[in-house]
């Protein structure tokens, strides 16, 4: 093999021996020995890259990081006199998806809410973002194929990510799943104890609804009503409107309902009504129709007639396909949304076992066994063993 110098290989690669010596000393030149102390190269190798050109690449962002740029990103107060021009605020296409998406179920148009999801999809970040307003719209479009794929993308997130903010996001926007359908097992220690530990601060409001979700689906009306009303003193209207402003109100004429103190149901609705309606945000209203005692009616034909069709139609829609994907929702989780007892129990009753026999075997009293299977028809939405045979057996 024909060998030639350093000096000889600047030369013919028209570098400085310097450069060459560089390259020498970084053992980037194939082929090259040396003797003694002289350098020798195979006469025919090519001439490597220099470190110092190559272009370096900026570090690579994590996902932690991606997502507290976006959370931050898409959850500024929208203009109170008029939300959407937020829209024309920002500039970044992803984050303008997140608020379309969100101005979209808002107002019930939650097929472009499905879609806004659909056009994020690449964007981990983005894609973690839009989730919790994708699976109301797969609820309220009875959509349980959209909502399974949405599911199954959180929960390799969960069991794949070393992050444990990102893990927490995506457990907070599973729970809007479990206080949908009622299933109040299914939501996490860390939000049922209010452990908001590793949630970036600006997604907090959003913990603190789904908190107060929660409460309603064990039927602890007070701490319901508490938490809401507590999560209204940090909100400052001054700032601009948010998604979440509608809501608490909601929460809080919701609970009073439930606790028989109508008057103050009313004034909560009302003032969810000045919040809401006059931005076209009925979806609030909407979904909770039936949860205020027949007091949402009269306040919309007295204050805002021209909203109480399209309010009452959304319902009507909407809890159709609520109950649809509540339904097969409670099929394919029934043994995380009751415990092992109620469940073994709950099978026993669906086989028609009678109550006397099932009783002893649990070593309860009969009217024990009456008072949990009243709370087991509540949870599953079912009302008689056949109805509950469907989910059981």
């Amino acid at each position: 093999m024909e060998y030639i110098t350093a000096a000889e290989a600047a030369n013919k690669w028209g570098v400085t021996i310097r450069q060459v010596q560089r390259l020498l000393a970084a053992n980037r030149i194939q082929g090259a020995e040396k003797f003694q102390r002289l350098w020798l190269i195979p006469f025919n190798t090519d001439k490597p890259d220099d470190l110092r050109r190559e272009k370096k690449q900026p570090p690579r962002k994590s996902l932690s990081s991606d997502l507290a740029e976006i959370i931050e990103a898409t959850t500024k107060p929208m203009p109170r006199d008029n939300p959407d021009a937020i829209l024309d605020i920002v500039k970044k296409e992803q984050i303008r998806l997140i608020y379309k998406s969100e101005l979209a179920y808002l107002r019930g148009d939650f097929e472009q809410t499905k879609q806004c999801f659909r056009k994020v999809e690449g964007d981990d970040a983005s894609r973690l973002r839009a989730s919790s307003a994708a699976i109301a719209a797969a609820i309220s479009t009875g959509d349980y194929p959209f909502y399974l794929e949405i599911e199954s993308y959180l929960k390799h997130i969960i069991q794949t990510t070393e992050h444990e903010d990102v893990k927490t996001f995506a457990e907070l926007c599973l729970s809007n799943a479990y206080v949908s359908a009622i299933a109040p097992n299914m939501v996490p220690g860390w939000l049922k104890n209010r452990d908001f530990t590793h949630l970036h601060n600006r997604v907090k409001p959003d913990a603190v609804y789904k908190r107060a979700k929660y409460f309603q689906c064990v039927s602890r009306f007070e701490t319901m009503l508490a938490v809401a009303e507590t999560a209204l003193t940090f909100c400052d209207s001054n700032l601009g409107i948010s998604f979440h402003d509608s809501y608490f109100r909601v929460v809080c004429a919701t609970a009073c309902s439930a606790l028989g103190r109508a008057g103050e149901a009313k004034q909560w609705l009302r003032e969810a009504l000045r919040v809401a309606l006059p931005h076209g945000f009925v979806t609030p209203l909407a979904e909770s129709l039936t949860t205020f005692g027949g007091l949402l009616e009269p306040l919309l034909e007295q204050e805002y007639p021209e909203y109480f069709d399209v309010i009452t139609n959304q319902w009507n829609r909407t809890f159709i396909n609520w109950l649809d994907f509540h339904n097969r929702f409670t099929k394919d989780n029934i043994t995380l949304i009751l415990s092992l007892r109620d469940y073994q129990m709950a099978k026993l009753v669906a086989r028609r076992v009678p109550y006397k026999e099932i009783a002893a075997q649990f070593h309860i009293s009969v009217g024990r066994l009456n008072n949990i299977m009243r709370e087991i028809y509540s949870e599953l939405f079912v009302s008689n063993r056949d109805e509950l045979a469907k989910f059981i057996l």
